[in-house]
């Protein structure tokens, strides 16, 4: 049996917000994941464990269908250290800023941006907004998304430092030993 891979996963932490539900003050969500969220959140990103995962977003209607959702994500997860190999946790808090906007006009905006990078020669990139997908925006997903990327893919114990063994090579165990031998063999030594 085989397993599936990251994309046909579903998603470990699920809070949809319907946007047509939205009122144009705006929407407040405090979000905590359940020890089951939790525990798939660690599976997915390869964790230890994931002790408590916080979300404090806000959700402001803007112009033309879009929307921003700005806040916070703060989690305490359980890794190991790459040096020692111990148990560490590590406190996370990730910052929130992004706008979504319906999918045809972020596929028009990704068409615009990549013509546009044809023809200048600014290096600057623009990122179009986040597809709002069946209109729904999905807090948990984003939540989920900014704590993973702030995860350090190689955690270290406070104190910890790799130091590689050095061993001293024998100055007659080298590739052209043997040549050397047949040589000095030749020459009588």
């Amino acid at each position: 049996m085989s397993r599936p891979n990251a994309e046909s996963r579903p998603d470990p932490w699920r809070s949809p917000v319907i946007v047509a539900q939205i009122p144009d003050t705006g929407l407040h969500r405090k979000l905590e994941a359940s020890a089951i969220e939790r525990q798939a959140m660690a599976e997915v990103a390869g964790l230890r464990e994931v002790l408590f995962a916080q979300a404090d977003l806000e959700i402001v209607p803007k112009s033309g269908g879009r929307f921003q959702v700005t806040g916070s994500v703060r989690a305490r997860i359980g890794q190991t250290c790459v040096v020692t190999l111990d148990p560490i946790e590590n406190e996370i808090e990730e910052e929130v800023d992004l706008v979504f906007a319906p999918e045809a006009e972020v596929r028009k905006m990704a068409d615009l941006i990549e013509e546009g990078q044809d023809d200048t020669e600014s290096p600057e990139v623009i990122d179009p907004p986040e597809a709002i997908v069946n209109g729904i925006i999905d807090l948990g997903r984003i939540a989920t998304d900014a704590l993973f990327l702030a995860v350090d893919p190689y955690p270290r114990k406070e104190g910890a430092v790799f130091e590689a063994e050095v061993i001293a090579l024998d100055p007659e165990d080298h590739p052209f030993a043997a040549l050397k031998a047949l040589q000095d063999r030749k020459k009588g030594k």
